[in-house]
């Protein structure tokens, strides 16, 4: 088959990429570099089946050309920032609402009627239900960037209501591992390589988080584009577990072998739309065979492990 990744250089989306092509398919990468980094693409580019197409979702003819010829796209690039999403509320919009909207567009007049999008468990807001189930109530939004997918959702259920998509929405909880480029062990990795001696956690340090290995993400996308046969698939892709702030400092700093003094800035939340709370039931995830393989904290020392073998991608971040 011949696939196109959106955000292919991404942290997800290059995982994703290799995956497929060891899988014996075509892929087209398709990204912008904002985020995403031409090394995580380097085995791929090695590849007469890979294709990469530098190019912005908002630029819409040239999105068109590029989907030509493709049977399934997965779109996962979208602005990530969630922490700083009330210093450019339009971000979100434009990165994320309608790019999707454009790249829905694309595959329409290309014919194109299989798409998987990356969605968030941002979505339940602060849950009453934990685990929370796929047909949970959606609360009142609290970020900007849980609201746009959101409304990226709506647009691709629609479409496959119109136009006669299939659509696979994953709902993920945050995501660990190789090319991890951004979150909270990168933050906390950024800051210990400044000062080891003193940290500052936002929050209390006890918002309860789950986590999961990109790995096990990947799998879990390959297994619900391979079970799941309805026309709009959602499903929460999470780990059964979860942990605290603290936690996951603690396996950091005994990774390290530091032992800083912690300063917490207090407060139930990081920042402005933080969940004190995300825990997904992913019981529909694991009825189609799914099984996750690595534990919440085997998946923050491989994802330290990994940033410490390559201090690029810190010192990249920190001339952006």
């Amino acid at each position: 088959m011949n696939y196109f990744v959106t955000g292919g250089a991404g942290f997800i989306g290059s995982n994703l990429v290799d995956r497929l092509l060891a899988d014996g398919h075509h892929v087209t990468a398709f990204d912008n570099f904002c985020t995403g980094q031409r090394q995580f693409l380097a085995d791929a580019a090695k590849n007469a089946r890979f294709a990469l197409v530098e190019g912005d979702l908002l630029d819409k003819p040239a999105l068109t050309r590029a989907v030509s010829g493709h049977d399934f796209v997965f779109h996962l690039a979208a602005n990530a920032d969630v922490r700083f999403g009330t210093n450019h509320p339009d971000r979100d919009l434009q990165q994320n609402t309608i790019a999707t909207f454009n790249v829905l567009e694309a595959m329409r007049q290309n014919g194109v009627k299989r798409v998987g999008f990356s969605s968030t468990g941002s979505v339940y807001g602060e849950a009453e239900v934990f685990p929370t189930p796929e047909n949970a109530p959606f609360p009142i939004q609290t970020s900007l960037y849980a609201a746009s997918k959101v409304a990226g959702e709506g647009l691709i259920s629609a479409y496959a209501t119109g136009f006669g998509f299939q659509a696979f929405i994953f709902r993920f909880v945050s995501i660990l591992g190789e090319r991890y480029t951004h979150g909270h062990v990168f933050d906390f990795y950024a800051k210990l390589l400044d000062n080891p001696h003193a940290i500052e956690v936002l929050g209390d340090g006890k918002q309860r988080k789950s986590y999961l290995y990109v790995q096990d993400c990947v799998d879990a996308i390959f297994t619900v584009v391979e079970k799941a046969t309805e026309p709009v698939n959602v499903v929460n892709l999470g780990a059964a577990e979860y942990c605290q702030v603290d936690n996951s400092l603690g396996w950091i700093c005994d990774r390290l072998g530091l032992k800083p003094k912690v300063n917490h800035t207090g407060g139930s939340r990081g920042w402005i739309g933080d969940s004190p709370f995300i825990f997904l039931d992913t019981k529909k995830l694991q009825s189609f065979g799914w099984k996750q393989k690595l534990s919440i904290r085997d998946a923050v020392i491989r994802t330290l492990d990994y940033l410490r073998a390559n201090p690029w991608v810190i010192e990249t971040r920190k001339a952006a």
